[in-house]
């Protein structure tokens, strides 16, 4: 572990260590929501789901706004946080993305140890998806049409440090085969890309894909994940398929600026609390497949640190370059 990398961590864990302080704090300006995707991503779609919650519920005492900030992966959203330092109104939505993009990206320099955990929302599985008229009706259809078409399928997803992509590289060392990968910025020309026909794969979460499986536009062909969903009983899970790559969960929570004041982490912690409790987020949970997972500020940051050691060591697995 380098110098830098010890002090970040020290410093992060004596953040920890401090813990919330009780006091009546309250925001007393909109509270930004930021995240890194763009509209109809599934960070957009968690952030305007609390942001409805909350306000159902009566929860907040000010408007709650999402802010995109799409671009460069999690480091146009991150590098926003930071130029909050302090600010109590202002707090981002994270996903693994966070960690990977600083793992991989020299340019990425903000590491989500940097920021200030507040709480761990969900696990979410994801589904391997294809077109309904797609000629593949399995993962071994399409790894079979791979290898005839080296480079030839294509596969719509975020940028190169996200968990699809990370996904198509396991996939392509234990099978020896090669696809191309294609970068959108935002979910919705992700999708548009597969609908349209553009794309012949696409990692999609289950809170994306419910509706489009109804409707009967995509198919499944195999889970992301340990067990099967429920809705999905039928579907089996890649090492059920018969591909045994090491996955990792895609998490979602919520961290604020540097600095912020332990009071606001506090006001924060309890609002998780009290949203997460709500019949109404129960049903959101269930309707979109997540597993709820909430946790207080001190418990979120040693999941952090504990979840970049996870994917650090996968990532190196996986032949792939770490920067930090």
């Amino acid at each position: 572990m380098n110098k830098y990398l010890r002090l970040g961590c020290a410093a992060f864990v004596m953040a920890l260590a401090a813990g919330p302080a009780q006091a009546d704090f309250k925001p007393t300006r909109p509270l930004e929501i930021v995240v890194h995707g763009g509209p109809g991503s599934g960070n957009d779609l968690l952030a305007r789901a609390i942001t409805a919650m909350a306000d159902q519920a009566h929860l907040s005492p000010v408007r709650m706004q999402v802010v995109n900030k799409p671009g460069g992966g999690s480091t146009n959203a991150s590098s926003y946080l930071v130029s909050k330092k302090g600010d109590v109104n202002t707090i981002g939505i994270f996903t693994s993305v966070w960690i990977i993009d600083p793992l991989l990206q020299p340019e990425a320099t903000t590491r989500l140890t940097d920021l200030t955990p507040i709480a761990r929302l969900i696990f979410e599985p994801a589904l391997v998806t294809v077109r309904a008229d797609s000629p593949f009706h399995s993962v071994d259809d399409f790894i079979a049409a791979a290898k005839e078409k080296p480079g030839g399928l294509k596969q719509s997803g975020g940028n190169a440090s996200s968990r699809e992509n990370i996904l198509r590289q396991q996939l392509m060392s234990a099978t020896g085969t090669r696809w191309t990968f294609v970068s959108f910025p935002s979910g919705g020309e992700r999708l548009a890309a597969l609908l349209g026909g553009h794309v012949d794969l696409m990692i999609l979460d289950p809170s994306e894909a419910t509706e489009l499986i109804r409707a009967g536009k995509i198919r499944v062909l195999a889970q992301i994940g340990d067990e099967r969903l429920p809705d999905f009983a039928d579907i089996p899970t890649l090492a059920e398929a018969g591909y045994k790559v090491k996955t990792f969960s895609q998490t979602r929570g919520i961290v604020g600026p540097p600095n912020m004041p332990a009071e606001a982490v506090a006001y924060y912690d309890g609002l998780v609390a009290k949203l997460t409790e709500t019949p109404a987020w129960a049903k959101y949970v269930r309707e979109n497949q997540f597993v709820s997972a909430p946790t207080k500020s001190d418990e979120t940051g040693k999941f952090v640190i504990s979840y970049e050691d996870q994917i650090r060591t996968l990532l190196k697995e996986a032949g792939m370059k770490v920067e930090r």
